[in-house]
């Protein structure tokens, strides 16, 4: 097992990430944990701990300023919380090679609509008044946060940018919300399970609370526009990385 301080290290850049983006938690804290050491399962849960103080301090910055969207939070609320139950309880369950893999295309794919313009933002506004779209959409995404165990920004902000047509700040504003609350059962039921090593989790959250912060901060001094390419641009390389591993490991 690594020591504490590299645990800690890897906590506060995807803390920092996690501030700028609204994403974070197992998306790229599992592969940089893996890579310093950290065994498998424990690597997969051992940003859980950290996630919700982490998005709840990320968010404080965004709700100040107005970048929330409130109702679409709140239906994404709805429709994920069970559906984060359902995927953390099959977690011990389902082989999960072919499906992780799965994951890292559809993130490339992600990545590449979010490099190249999107749709402007008025052809998006009837969108984001549509619940029967966001409910169903969000339990999707909360699935998949139970099973794989993070917080599921790295689903939720594709949605918000490209699907609801909202602006990298209130997306990242809007998911860190969102992932604050979803990332709640998540927790509970795979520490029912027995996937948390606390030591693990709590060198992990001395840097990424800390990390969300300073990230949050940082992302108002960045262009919109530039933060959305480099989101994308950072999606296909992780994407990239995570197929080609799950491969060689398979």
């Amino acid at each position: 097992m690594p020591a504490w301080l590299e645990i800690t290290a890897v906590g506060l850049a995807v803390g920092v990430l996690f501030g700028i983006f609204g994403v974070g938690g197992s998306s790229f804290a599992t592969p940089a944990l893996g890579l310093i050491g950290v065994p498998g399962l424990i690597a997969v849960a051992a940003p859980l701990p950290a996630t919700i103080p982490a998005a709840l301090v990320g968010m404080v910055a965004y709700v100040r300023r107005g970048q929330v969207e409130w109702p679409i939070a709140r239906w994404c609320i709805y429709g994920g919380v069970p559906a984060t139950v359902v995927g953390a309880a099959m977690s011990s369950r389902v082989g999960s090679s072919g499906l992780l893999i799965a994951s890292g295309v559809v993130l490339a794919a992600v990545g590449v609509r979010l490099i190249v313009p999107a749709r402007t933002r008025a052809q998006h506004m009837t969108s984001r008044r549509r619940p029967a779209l966001v409910i169903p959409a969000a339990a999707v995404i909360g699935f998949f946060t139970g099973l794989l165990a993070n917080g599921g920004g790295f689903l939720l902000v594709p949605l918000f940018v490209l699907v609801l047509g909202l602006t990298m700040p209130e997306s990242a504003g809007t998911s860190l919300v969102v992932i604050a609350v979803l990332s709640i059962p998540t927790l509970i039921t795979h520490w029912a399970l027995g996937h948390i090593d606390w030591a693990v989790a709590g060198a992990f959250a001395l840097g990424s609370i800390p990390g969300a912060a300073a990230g949050a901060q940082l992302a108002q001094r960045l262009p919109a526009d530039a933060m959305k390419r480099g989101f994308g641009i950072m999606l296909v390389g992780f994407a990239i990385y995570f197929v080609a591993h799950q491969v060689s490991v398979g």
